[in-house]
């Protein structure tokens, strides 16, 4: 029986670790917290996983939640006329929503991880709380077939070089600040089903909304992304949740009031349902050394951290741990050398690189086109639906959104 260690207990190591569990591998699992300890942290992300991420949770009988949390149905963009709120609350000039083809689903990672670990160790798993540094893994790899890196912070990460070529930023380009809510209203365009709303603002930076299921029930995510040093980057130094949450308010009251009309009266699930930060995307080199001359692997965000504009972290990360599962696999007993990681990390490469292209597009002032396109939507609504499925699938985006001749054939062909 081969042995194998997954270091970090998120979606991509958590995933990875029962599915080699189901399939017979011995498989250890190395966590800094244990499953108490993270249910009653501090929430780690906006975690919305479309289709293709929740079928790969399903192919391993791991959506536990599913018949709870909220079914997202669709993906709305909003779009506030520039400089329109310099004399007041901001005005919309753009206002749609995609109809998704499968829905959408958001667990709190609380929930969520916590739920897996205990079902990891129910099964049998050998689970160690530990917080790993290099010098333990360096202990470990003599140990086991394979050590897989999946804790995306810290020490460990910096064992995988850093990709210049595929990292186009040097610094992070959003500054993040999260609260989960309840008591958030219904939007009064489409109470009738559960969507995500993208609201941009040009110039200053992006709020997300959306239906979630947390550790107390149904919740909805508020989410600001804004650009570093503008309005929105206010976050920093704020400890005290209420006053996160009172930020959080004031700024969608001037920015995006369409959204602050149906969140009056909102109160923070909990004492730990805020988080903010930063950091750059950054893309690394899948092969991680180890002083005493081992290899391990990274895994998804280790390896491919993208900022969350997007919504791809959670995603990309399910599509990784299901890429590297069908590459163990399919591996058998063969040696878990170089060759072998680079060839499983191009494997996932070849569909993570769509989704690093469009996020990082999505992070500079758009082009003339794709303000068209989104433009567009408001009356076409095929564009609309397209452009809310391409986050379940970013390939898409490739025929439709990055080149001016493709994108204006495409609104030609529905016109």
């Amino acid at each position: 029986m081969r042995k194998i260690l997954v270091v970090g207990a998120g979606q991509s190591g958590l995933q990875l670790a029962l599915g080699l569990q189901s399939h017979g591998y011995e498989v250890t699992l190395m966590s800094h917290r244990t499953a108490d300890e993270i249910r009653s942290g501090r929430v780690m992300s906006t975690q919305c996983m479309f289709h293709t991420a929740l079928q790969h949770e399903r192919d391993l009988q791991l959506g536990f939640w599913e018949s709870q949390a909220p079914r997202i149905e669709g993906l709305g963009v909003s779009v506030a006329a520039p400089g329109s709120w310099a004399q007041g609350p901001a005005q919309r000039a753009v206002d749609w929503v995609g109809r998704l083809d499968g829905y959408a689903q958001s667990v709190d990672q609380r929930l969520k991880m916590a739920g897996w670990m205990d079902a990891f160790a129910q099964r049998g798993g050998q689970l160690v709380i530990h917080g790993a540094a290099v010098g333990d893994l360096d202990y470990f790899s003599r140990a086991y077939d394979l050590v897989l890196v999946a804790a995306g912070k810290g020490e460990l990460v910096s064992m995988f070089e850093r990709d210049a070529v595929r990292s186009p930023f040097g610094a992070p380009q959003r500054a993040l600040a999260v609260a989960y809510v309840h008591g958030l209203g219904p939007r009064p365009e489409h109470p009738d089903h559960d969507a995500v709303r993208c609201n941009l603002v040009p110039g200053v930076g992006e709020l997300f909304v959306m239906p979630a299921l947390t550790l107390s029930g149904r919740a909805d995510i508020l989410f600001w992304e804004g650009i570093p040093g503008g309005p929105l980057d206010v976050f920093d130094g704020v400890r005290d949740p209420a006053e996160h949450l009172a930020l959080t308010l004031d700024l969608m009251e001037r920015y995006t009031p369409w959204e602050y009309a149906r969140a009056t009266k909102v109160e923070l699930t909990d004492a730990g349902g805020t988080l903010s930060g930063r950091y750059a995307p950054t893309v690394r080199k899948p092969v991680g050394r180890l002083p005493g001359g081992g290899l391990v692997l990274g895994v998804a965000d280790v390896v491919v951290a993208n900022d969350p504009i997007t919504g791809q972290g959670a995603n990309s990360a399910a599509k990784c741990a299901a890429a590297y599962l069908a590459s163990i696999l399919e591996h058998g007993d063969g040696a878990f050398d170089e060759t072998w990681m680079q060839a499983t990390f191009d494997r996932y490469w070849a569909t993570a690189r769509h989704a690093v292209k469009w996020t990082n597009a999505m992070l500079t002032p758009p082009p003339e086109h794709v303000l068209d396109l989104i433009g567009a939507a408001g009356h076409l609504q095929p564009a609309a639906d397209r452009f809310a499925n391409g986050f379940d699938d970013p390939a898409d985006f490739e025929d439709f959104f990055y080149d001016p001749d493709r994108t204006g054939a495409y609104l030609a062909s529905l016109s």
